[in-house]
């Protein structure tokens, strides 16, 4: 991960106290912006790949859940998008819909991609959500285009005090890594990681962060973490390919660190 400098979070909103239903969970669901800094960005994305993609710093990249619909991976590949993760599973019974089909598309497409799971510390283990991920698509295989998979841990605390909250976390890193082989990456938001966990510092020698933060310039890290090394930046936006709004994402390097992340090298 590429250094940047840890900011501080005092004016973003607490997380919500009511968990979204089953199965509606998806990235930036629980995450309440703080209006002062929120700059959308609607451009319709269309990179230059003129200096050749391996070239170009920070590839751009969107995240996805059966809200997006149908989508042309083809098309999103030639708007620029370089990388993807996408709605697998949350809690230990729910599995979206839109995910085989998603998986295999933006794979033929060229698109690096990977799952994400909706975290529901509320209604079992760490370790009983990451074997539901795992084996329902957030396994990985070191193939150039399979991203580790992601813990989307963010709305309300679930009743759960700080150290209660890491040790879920853990659970879940620890039976993820077993099972798989690969430290999950954690997205989440300043304001949740501090409320929830007290800003801990556990996970930042073992997950990377991929950071919601809808701003622009750069985004506030969450305590306990050195730097990111993806951003949520936008919730907004057009890309073709994809039907409405997406969210859009950045990651800290150029596309020879993102294949380093996706096949586990140095």
């Amino acid at each position: 991960m590429l250094g940047m400098t840890a900011g501080t979070a005092s004016s973003a909103p607490l997380p919500s106290d009511n968990p979204v239903p089953l199965g509606q969970g998806y990235m930036g669901v629980g995450y309440v912006q703080d209006s002062k800094d929120f700059v959308p960005d609607t451009r319709e994305l269309n990179l230059d790949d003129s200096a050749g993609p391996s070239l170009r710093a920070n590839p751009e990249g969107v995240d996805i859940s059966h809200y997006q619909g149908s989508i042309n991976w083809s098309s999103v590949r030639n708007a620029g998008i370089e990388f993807a993760w996408m709605k697998a599973t949350e809690g230990t019974t729910y599995k979206d819909p839109t995910f085989s089909t998603n998986y295999l598309n933006a794979y033929n497409a060229g698109v690096i991609r990977g799952a994400y799971h909706f975290a529901r510390p509320d209604a079992s283990s760490g370790a009983a959500q990451a074997n539901f991920f795992a084996d329902s698509g957030g396994a990985w295989s070191r193939d150039n285009l399979t991203l580790p998979g992601v813990l989307d841990i963010e709305g309300s605390c679930y009743g759960k005090s700080a150290a209660a909250m890491q040790s879920w976390i853990l659970d879940f890193y620890n039976t993820y890594k077993a099972r798989t082989g690969r430290d999950v990456v954690i997205y989440t938001s300043p304001s949740w990681w501090n409320s929830c966990t007290g800003g801990w510092s556990g996970m930042s020698a073992k997950s990377p962060l991929w950071v919601a933060h809808w701003t622009s310039g750069s985004p506030t890290i969450p305590s306990g973490f050195p730097a990111w090394t993806v951003w949520q930046y936008s919730s907004t936006g057009s890309v073709s390919g994809v039907s409405g709004n997406v969210d859009r994402d950045r990651f800290n390097g150029d596309r020879s660190r993102l294949l380093a992340l996706a096949n586990n090298t140095p």
